[in-house]
Order: structure tokens, then C-alpha cells, then sequence
């Protein structure tokens, strides 16, 4: 039959095409190796004299729709060698072309195990089923593990941070190579000793960057007391961010007196608006009854046994973190309140037609957002009252303080500005926080130690304690150039390879799939 290729083609190195079967399910290829000896693997003498034959039939690369089945006529030798205990030895090839007792080609145990770091198992096995090359799950896992490949290269800038195995329960530590940007080792726990230890193995490493826990800035010093030690700036800024919401939270009381609506009038609230009103009221006898102890001298843990609540609630009740009314959230009829309030004033009332007018110039809500809206402003003109006053969240005025002031709506520039004349800590703390993320921004430490004097005076004296306590490598984070971003990347795609085989790999798997690839 005639075929439209070259049988040299066919051959993998090394080897002459005798003849090419094309089979009803695959093709078959039979194969000789181009040599005519053999060398003994015992005493590596060369020897000729053939004691017997037999076939080998590994698979191959796919060819025209078809799995190829190779039949290597294979040869047994026997050795000359005086002194060699071997008297019989098999024919064997170039690793790089086909293994001792592998069933398949290097090339093609090349494609299985790219499909197995890619795809995991049962994925790559049902793709590898459509590319002609049938593999089971088992087997794509076995080779991922056999060919992991150790990198030994010298580490010198690191970054290390925990994952989870499984939520709130079990935990590993990753460490990443920042300068080659790949990941080095997976370790079993993220305890202290763990991590120390294998620090400790690797005195060349200068530079560690990690999160602003506590757990492994104490390994680092202690496996490698003079390496230098770079907190993550991105955690910098999502921290500082972070205290200036709690120091608006704490200020909810004073908020709400400068704004005008510390007492709510609950004729004017929605039903919604009603449940959350009463669930505070609630909350505010929680909190004068455990204020109370505390003034007493009680301490939280008797607090918790007498009241029955939680320690986070406890602490939080004297942190002053428990005063927010309404939890709110950033509305999409923020943006077309003037709009709303003109047509109110033009005499437009029904809140079905309004929704409609706005559907037409994109508005993206549901009418029932403006029907709340419109019934709300009824309660009010029926209470003769100009409209409902109502503070925003704690979050919402964390980011009206921290917008630009052109870019703020009329409303939200009057309340902004209420606020910083009544309650003028909020102010001195938005400076001190805005300082801080200048200074990340910028890479410049100069001023670092004054502004620490300045924020443990104001209402984020937690957070600048907190850096203070951990200065030198807040200090690095500013003016280096390393981060623990990549190290944060990698941790993303271990999470994705966990999912794609369900969260049940094991270690060793994660190592093979996030490490071990070539």
C-alpha cells in the first residue's frame, strides 16, 4: 500500500522501519535498532554474538487519528567478558529515546506528563483518550511524581507564606524563589520549627520577604539571624487601610451627632430598615451592660462567662467597634439621587415611571430600589421633615474621607465636611494613614520614624504600634525592591491546581505539579 509519508519519519532515533501495518485501531510500526551490537550493562564490554530475539511494543506519538504501537525487535547477547557474573544480557537503547522497561517513548512519556501537570488526573486522562493516547488517571499521576526534577539552584532572595490544605484547619508554608520566580519547596505545617529548620539548610539566602505574621519573621530570625527581612507592602497598605475603617468605626457616635442623625425616628424606616433599628437597639444593651463590668474591673474573661457572649464580642464592645446602625452598603441609586430629586420636585411621583425614565438612560438596578427610595421620601414629607437623616456605613464614609474632593457629589462633600469640623481626630488619623501609603508609594523611609511619634497619638495608634513593632522590615518593604507578590502568585495557582483534583492531592503530588515541572 502506499503511504503518504517517509518511514524514516516514523522511526525514532537510532532505529530502521521495516515495515508500517495500518490496523482497523492503530497503526504498527516495526522497528530494528541500527546497531549491531550490544553493550553489557554489567562489565560494558561489546559483544555481537546474538543468543535470541524477542519484541518490545511501547507506544508512540499518535499518527492519522490512530494510537502507533511500536514492535522493536530487541536482541539478547551474550557477554565475552572473562570476569563479568552476567552470561546473558538484553539489548538496551538511549534513555533519551526509550527507557529500560518503559511501555512508552520518551516523547511521547513527554506528553503524558506535561497532560499531569496540566490537568491533573481524570482531566488529562479523559483529553489524552481524544488525542489517541490512552493513559489511565493512576498512571498520569505515577509519571508527574517519578519525573520531578529538583532545582539546586542557590538561593539568595526568598519569599515564604502559608496555604491551606484545608480552611481553618491544616496548613502548609510555601517558599518561593524571587529572583527566578518559581517556587522551591512545599513544607507539611507552617509551625515555627519547620520553617526555622529549613532555613537554616540554606545559609545563602540574604533577603526573605513575607506577610506581616508574626510566626515567620520569628523562624527567619532564628534560622538566618542575619538575613534581612521584608514585610509584603501590599499587606502594608491593605492594613493601613484597614485601621483608618476602624478608627471611622470607633467614631460612629460622634459621626452620627455631627451629621444630625443620632436619633433615628423609626416612623421613617423601611421594614428592612426597621429590623436592623431594633437589632441595634439590642446590641446597644449589650454593650452598656458589659461596659458596665468593665468599669467594675472585670476582666474579659469573666465577661464572657457572665454575659455568655463571645470574646471578639466583648472586644469589640470596648474597642467601640459595635456602634454602626445600619449595615449598609454602597447603592446603585447613589449616582442618581439629584436626578431623583428634581423630577420629585417637578412633581413626578410614581416610582414605576421614574424607574422607567431611568431604565432608558442605563440606569442597571430593579425598580424596586427606587420604589424603597420614593417611599421613603413619602415618610418624610408626611413627618414634615426634608428627608430622612441617615448616616452612612462606616465603610461608605472610610471612602468618602478618602476620595478626592472634586470627584465627591454635593451631598457627599456637605457630609464629608461636616465631619471633619465636628470630628476632627478622623482627620489627624486620614493624615497619618496617607503619610504612610506616600511613603510606600514614593520608596522613601526618611520620615518614617517621625511619623511613627505622630500615629501612636492618634485613633490608628493599634497600626502604628504594630509597625513599630516589626520597623526593620516595614522599613525594607519601603525602599526595597523585593515583595512577597510573586510568592502570593504562586499560592494562587497551587489553589488552582488543589481544585482541579478536588482537594485531595497530597504533598508530594502539589510538590510534583507546582515544582517539578521543567
Amino acid at each position: 500500500m502506499q503511504h503518504g509519508f517517509q518511514r524514516a519519519s516514523l522511526a525514532p532515533s537510532g532505529f530502521a522501519v521495516d515495515a508500517v501495518q495500518v490496523l482497523a485501531d492503530r497503526v504498527q510500526i516495526l522497528l530494528r535498532s541500527r546497531r549491531s551490537w550490544g553493550d553489557c550493562p554489567a562489565c560494558g564490554g561489546r559483544s555481537r554474538r546474538v543468543q535470541s530475539r524477542y519484541r518490545r511494543r511501547p507506544a508512540d506519538l499518535p499518527l492519522g487519528g490512530r494510537r502507533v504501537e511500536l514492535s522493536i525487535l530487541t536482541r539478547r547477547f551474550w557477554c565475552d567478558g572473562v570476569l563479568c557474573g552476567r552470561r546473558i544480557f538484553c539489548e538496551r537503547f538511549d534513555d533519551s529515546v526509550l527507557g529500560r522497561y518503559s511501555r512508552r517513548t520518551q516523547r511521547l512519556e513527554t506528553i503524558v506528563h506535561h497532560l499531569g501537570l496540566a490537568l491533573g488526573g481524570r482531566p488529562a486522562a479523559s483529553f489524552a483518550d481524544r488525542l489517541m493516547i490512552p493513559v489511565s488517571k493512576d498512571t498520569l499521576l505515577r509519571v508527574v511524581r517519578r519525573r520531578v526534577t529538583d532545582h539546586d539552584d542557590t538561593l539568595t532572595v526568598v519569599g515564604i507564606d502559608d496555604f491551606a490544605f484545608r480552611r481553618g484547619q491544616t496548613y502548609g508554608t510555601l517558599v518561593c524563589d524571587l529572583e527566578r520566580r518559581r517556587p522551591v519547596v512545599l513544607l507539611p505545617d507552617r509551625a515555627l520549627n519547620t520553617s526555622r529548620a529549613w532555613l537554616a539548610e540554606h545559609p545563602s539566602i540574604s533577603v526573605v520577604a513575607r506577610d506581616r505574621g508574626g510566626g515567620y519573621g520569628e523562624a527567619i530570625a532564628r534560622g538566618l539571624p542575619n538575613a534581612q527581612q521584608v514585610a509584603d507592602r501590599w499587606h502594608l497598605m491593605e492594613n493601613s487601610s484597614r485601621a483608618f475603617l476602624d478608627a471611622v468605626g470607633k467614631s460612629m457616635r460622634q459621626i452620627r451627632q455631627a451629621v444630625g442623625s443620632n436619633i433615628v425616628d423609626p416612623k421613617l424606616l423601611t421594614y428592612a430598615e426597621r429590623l436592623q433599628y431594633e437589632g441595634y437597639l439590642r446590641r446597644q444593651e449589650t454593650s452598656e451592660a458589659i461596659k458596665e463590668l468593665s468599669k467594675k474591673g472585670t476582666s474579659i474573661r469573666q465577661i464572657v462567662r457572665q454575659t455568655g457572649h463571645s470574646r471578639k464580642v466583648v472586644r469589640d464592645v470596648l474597642r467601640g467597634q459595635r456602634f454602626d446602625v445600619f449595615r449598609t452598603r454602597p447603592s446603585s441609586l447613589d449616582s442618581w439621587l439629584p436626578w431623583l430629586n428634581t423630577r420629585l420636585d417637578e412633581g413626578v411621583r410614581n416610582a414605576l415611571a421614574l424607574w422607567r425614565e431611568m431604565q432608558a438612560q442605563g440606569f442597571p438596578g430593579q425598580s424596586g430600589v427606587v420604589s424603597q427610595w420614593a417611599q421613603r421620601r413619602r415618610l418624610a414629607e408626611k413627618a414634615n421633615q426634608s428627608g430622612l437623616a441617615r448616616t452612612p456605613s462606616a465603610r461608605v464614609i472610610a471612602r468618602l474621607l478618602t476620595t478626592a474632593r472634586d470627584d465627591l457629589a454635593k451631598s457627599e462633600a456637605i457630609l464629608v465636611a461636616a465631619i471633619e469640623v465636628n470630628v476632627p481626630e478622623l482627620v489627624v488619623a486620614r493624615t497619618v494613614i496617607g503619610d504612610f501609603q506616600s511613603m510606600i508609594r514614593s520608596k522613601t523611609a526618611t520620615k518614617l520614624d517621625d511619623w511613627l511619634q505622630a500615629a501612636k497619638l492618634s485613633l490608628v495608634s493599634s497600626f502604628a504600634n504594630g509597625v513599630g513593632k516589626d520597623l526593620a522590615a516595614v522599613r525594607n518593604a519601603i525602599v526595597s525592591p523585593w515583595s512577597n507578590g510573586q510568592t502570593e502568585g504562586q499560592i494562587t495557582r497551587l489553589k488552582l491546581v488543589k481544585r482541579q483534583m478536588y482537594g485531595r492531592a497530597k504533598l508530594d503530588l502539589l510538590q510534583a505539579r507546582l515544582i517539578g515541572a521543567p
